[in-house]
């Protein structure tokens, strides 16, 4: 059995005082929004995950190689570039609600915004769940 030997691990970081050193100033607002948005529409505590990650919910994957590890459910980074938020394990078909979301790019797991005045957030959150919904019913996951 092949572990991962990730730096995204948990940390004992108060994802709040994260937050507030966040030096660009919409970024540091937009993060306050999201930091009790995700725990309002997962019902998980904000957790730290290396030195930039704000996790909700963890879950374990494996992948056929035989590597495996621990990984957060879904979470956020306000990044300086932009704010980018974590759809794991990855994206299946989600055109319909990503062409309703408003500007925005996206990566393997990674949704990219500028700004959360950029988007719907009722339809982030319709991202957000199918998300929590998909990972909570494929893998064995827990709260903290």
């Amino acid at each position: 059995m092949a572990t991962s030997d990730s730096k995204t691990t948990p940390t004992k970081v108060s994802p709040a005082d994260f937050i507030a050193q966040v030096e660009h100033d919409r970024r540091r607002a937009d993060g306050d929004v999201l930091l009790g948005w995700f725990e309002e529409v997962t019902g998980y505590q904000p957790e730290m995950w290396g030195a930039s990650l704000i996790g909700y919910g963890r879950y374990h994957y494996k992948y056929d190689s035989g590597r495996e590890g621990d990984m957060l459910i879904t979470g956020f980074s306000p990044r300086k570039a932009n704010l980018v938020l974590y759809i794991m394990p990855g994206y299946r078909d989600l055109s319909d609600k990503l062409a309703r979301l408003g500007k925005h790019k996206i990566g393997k797991s990674c949704l990219y915004i500028n700004k959360l005045a950029d988007i719907d957030m009722d339809v982030l959150r319709e991202i957000v769940e199918d998300g929590v919904t998909y990972v909570t019913a494929n893998y064995e996951t827990w709260p903290d």
